[in-house]
């Protein structure tokens, strides 16, 4: 492990250990399940699975243009921090986050503030852009910049206000951006515009944002939200201009999810009816205030989201990338087999030409004793000339094979991003063997260590219900007893851990070079 991943693994651990030390006791679970990915070259030994998540909560606010996304987020936050308007007022991807009320003033940073600072979701996303548009990574300024402000709203969490989508064709390398938004947020707000309702002015905002969610698992943390609903009281239809969203939102596929109706007050049409108005006020009170509740305790959704990486991503290695990479190496031993068989089937029948041609035998009396003995030293050098072709026939068709198979296989895979092709690769070198059909790094073993992790991560999920939920009410307890129950809680779970260490230390590592299970970094 690099200098600068132990840095930086270092950081995370003084972070959480002052800011979240519930989420610092599931850090060594990741280095554990590194240690798998490691070894199956899934993952790279400069990475953990640790720096590919963000550790803050992240609220993302995507959505249409001129669909008043800034306008809300000034709203929540009590602080004209973004432009507004009715045309696109920015089209930067803005990062906007907490700063110590002893500074002076808020600051816009440019986009190399993200770029390069690993305590932010955009740490080194320049290197992502430059792999889907060659030449954009450079221009880093033109996608991301960081804003601050000292609004007690923003304390504990990110939030991060897109560029809204149009009907144009949207740079790939935005797209880009907005699908890394979307994996590492904790809630994702997805504005439309009351007045284009209609699915044209829609289609490209439900192509991008909408299609995409149909078939992921986290579709809860995602709201849908039609703003500026107060132009429908003009013909008193609010319920019409809502089912006609709702009905273009399903026929882009997405059967289910949360939608809510807002306006802002301030930047509303004027609503002259009494009745009325109460009829939209009291709607948009009610789905604000949902909203901004779950924007509130987002940092309980992250600390949930953090723990349910390990158990999402040990259910993708075990269902998905396994699979995939023991069908490729059984179409590489195959293909490697049937090219061995070829290949020497063809030399072997050139030479019996040649022998006919040129009238070569084999000497009188070889296969007797005293013929083998007489003529050993002609059959060794004949032996060893036939190991050398098979090998070498062997060795480039292993080769051959496995570039032909590795381009078909993507070097980043799901939301933790595995490399496949690096796991194929390491699979058919030469630590493994064209008759093994399991993939280098797999066994009985690491596949029992895979089963305690997600032990291990439910023994996590319990610990925050502990947090947030007290079904026995324990927390209605004297403070004496509930300390006494702690501390007794305490002794239990650490003399657990000096068992489990102390076993983990007997069986690491072993002959065959497989990484012990510590619970260190690794």
């Amino acid at each position: 492990m690099s200098q600068f991943l132990t840095k930086r693994l270092s950081s995370l651990e003084s972070h959480l250990a002052s800011e979240n030390p519930a989420l610092l006791e599931v850090l060594p679970t990741y280095y554990k399940l590194d240690k798998i990915l490691y070894g199956l070259g899934l993952l790279d030994r400069e990475s953990s699975l640790a720096t590919k998540i963000s550790w803050w909560p992240l609220v993302a606010v995507l959505g249409t243009f001129s669909s008043g996304k800034s306008t809300f987020i000034n709203a929540y936050i009590g602080e004209k921090i973004q432009d507004t308007g009715n045309q696109a007022v920015d089209d930067k991807f803005t990062v906007i986050t907490y700063r110590s009320a002893a500074t002076a003033s808020n600051h816009t940073l440019p986009g190399s503030a993200l770029d390069a600072d690993p305590r932010f979701p955009f740490y080194r996303i320049s290197g992502e852009i430059e792999k889907v548009a060659q030449g954009e990574g450079k221009r880093i300024e033109s996608y991301l910049q960081l804003r601050t402000s000292h609004s007690d709203k923003l304390k504990s969490k990110i939030i991060i206000d897109s560029p809204g989508f149009d009907a144009d064709d949207q740079r790939r390398s935005t797209l880009r951006i907005t699908d890394h938004i979307i994996d590492l947020s904790d809630l994702v707000l997805v504005f439309f515009d009351a007045r284009h309702p209609e699915p044209g002015a829609m289609q490209d905002t439900l192509q991008h944002l909408v299609k995409r969610t149909v078939e992921r698992a986290d579709t809860s943390k995602f709201f849908y939200v039609l703003n500026q609903i107060d132009t429908a009281a003009r013909e008193d239809n609010p319920e019409e201009v809502f089912g006609a969203w709702q009905r273009s939102i399903a026929q882009a596929g997405l059967a289910s999810g949360k939608f809510f109706t807002i306006y802002n007050e301030e930047a509303s049409i004027p609503i002259e009816d009494e009745a009325l108005r109460a009829r939209f006020r009291a709607r948009r009170d009610n789905d604000l205030a949902q909203i901004t509740k779950r924007m509130d305790e987002v940092e309980i959704q992250r600390n949930y989201r953090v723990v349910g990486v390990l158990e999402n991503v040990a259910n993708e290695l075990e269902h998905e990338v396994l699979p995939r990479l023991i069908e490729a190496k059984r179409k590489w031993r195959r293909r490697v087999l049937i090219g061995d068989g070829l290949v020497l089937g063809a030399l072997a029948a050139a030479l019996i030409a040649l022998s006919v041609k040129m009238g070569w035998s084999l000497p009188e009396g070889l296969f007797s004793l005293e013929g083998f003995i007489s003529h050993r030293w002609d059959i060794l050098i004949a032996a060893i000339g036939a190991a050398i072709v098979i090998g070498a026939t062997h060795g480039w068709m292993r080769g051959l094979m496995r570039k032909r198979l590795a381009r078909k296989l993507p070097e980043a895979e799901g939301p933790a991003e595995l490399n496949l092709r690096a796991g194929f690769l390491r699979s058919t070198s030469w630590r493994g063997s064209v008759f093994t059909p399991t993939p280098v790094g797999w066994s009985r073993r690491i596949a029992r260590r895979l089963q305690v992790i997600r032990d291990t991560v439910a023994t996590h999920i319990q610990s925050l219900n502990d947090l947030y939920a007290d079904p026995s009410g324990k927390g209605d307890a004297a403070p004496e007893a509930k300390a006494a129950a702690e501390a007794e809680t305490l002794t239990e779970t650490r003399a657990t851990a000096e068992a489990e260490t102390e076993a983990e230390s007997m069986t690491e590592p072993t002959a065959n070079g497989e990484a012990g299970d510590s619970g260190k970094a690794p």
